[in-house]
C-alpha cells in the first residue's frame, strides 16, 4: 500500500467521523478522495459516494426505526419522484453526456471537469445552508398547511442532485420537511435518512449496468467510514453542535476552492 492510498484510507475513517458527527456530508469528502487521492474517474467515485453515503443513511435508518422517528407517509412523497429522479439521471443521462461539453482555443470543458465543479458549488451550497444562523425549529409553524406538490418537486431536484454527483442532498432535505411538512427537526433528520437510503441504493445499483465495481476496494473504505461513524457519534456527545458546524463550513469552502483551483489548472 503506497502512502497516497493509506491517506486514502484514513479519509475514509474520516469521512464516517464528519457522517457521526453531522449526520451526513459523506459525500462532501468521499468524492474528492476517490477522485484526487485514488484517482478514480468522477463518474464512478459519485457512484461510490452513493454506496458509502447509502450504506451510512441505512445504519441511521435502523436506528430510528427503533426510535419510531421516521415519518413513513412524508418519506413516500418524497422518495417516489426522487428514486424516479436519480434513476432517469443515472441510468439515461450521465451515461449520454458528451466527453467535451464546451472547447475553445484554448480551453477544453470535459463532462469530468463538468461533474466535479457542479459538486463544489454544491459543497457551497451546503456551505451555506450550515452556516445559516436561522435555526429551522423557529419557522416550523409559519407554514400551516402540507405542501405536497412542492415536496414532490424538491424530491425531483434531490433525486437529480444526488444522481448527478452522488450527494445525498440532506442538507436540502431536512429543512424541506421541516418548512413544508411540519416535521421537527429530529423527524425530519430521521425521516432524511430513510430518503437518502433509498436514493443511493437506486443510484448505485443503476451504475452496476455500465461501470465496473471494484468490490474489495468499495466494501473496505465503506467499512472504514463505519467504524468512523460510531466514533464521531460518541465524539458529538461532548462537543458543542454550533462550534462544529460553523468550522465545518469553512472547511467545505476551503475544500470547495481546492476542488474549482484543481479543476481550473488541469
Amino acid at each position: 500500500m503506497s502512502f497516497l492510498e493509506s491517506i486514502g484510507y484514513f479519509g475514509a475513517f474520516f469521512t464516517g467521523i464528519v457522517i457521526g458527527l453531522f449526520g451526513g456530508g459523506g459525500s462532501i469528502l468521499a468524492v474528492p478522495i476517490f477522485v484526487y487521492v485514488f484517482r478514480i474517474n468522477p463518474i464512478l467515485a459519485t457512484s461510490y459516494s452513493m454506496f458509502v453515503v447509502g450504506f451510512s443513511a441505512a445504519i441511521g435508518t435502523f436506528i430510528n426505526i427503533k426510535n419510531n422517528l421516521i415519518e413513513y407517509k412524508t418519506a413516500l412523497v418524497f422518495i417516489v419522484p426522487a428514486l424516479f429522479s436519480v434513476f432517469l439521471t443515472r441510468r439515461f443521462v450521465i451515461p449520454n453526456l458528451p466527453e467535451i461539453l464546451m472547447t475553445t482555443d484554448h480551453f477544453v470543458f470535459t463532462k469530468d471537469m463538468g461533474i466535479m465543479l457542479f459538486f463544489s458549488f454544491i459543497i457551497l451550497l451546503s456551505a451555506f445552508f450550515m452556516k445559516k444562523k436561522t435555526k429551522i425549529d423557529s419557522v416550523q409553524n409559519l407554514n400551516p398547511s402540507l405542501n405536497y406538490c412542492l415536496l414532490v418537486l424538491i424530491g425531483l431536484g434531490v433525486g437529480l442532485l444526488t444522481g448527478l454527483v452522488g450527494a445525498g442532498g440532506g442538507f436540502i432535505i431536512v429543512p424541506a420537511l421541516v418548512l413544508f411538512a411540519r416535521l421537527t427537526i429530529k423527524q425530519a433528520v430521521a425521516t432524511s435518512l430513510l430518503i437518502i437510503t433509498f436514493n443511493s441504493i437506486i443510484g448505485f445499483s443503476s451504475d452496476l449496468v455500465f461501470l465496473q465495481i471494484e468490490w474489495v476496494f468499495l466494501i473496505t473504505f465503506t467499512i472504514l467510514s463505519v467504524f468512523g461513524i460510531f466514533i464521531g457519534t460518541y465524539i458529538s456527545n461532548y462537543l458543542k453542535e454550533s462550534t462544529l458546524k460553523t468550522n465545518f463550513a469553512y472547511f467545505m469552502i476551503v475544500m470547495a476552492i481546492v476542488i474549482i483551483f484543481k479543476e481550473m489548472s488541469a
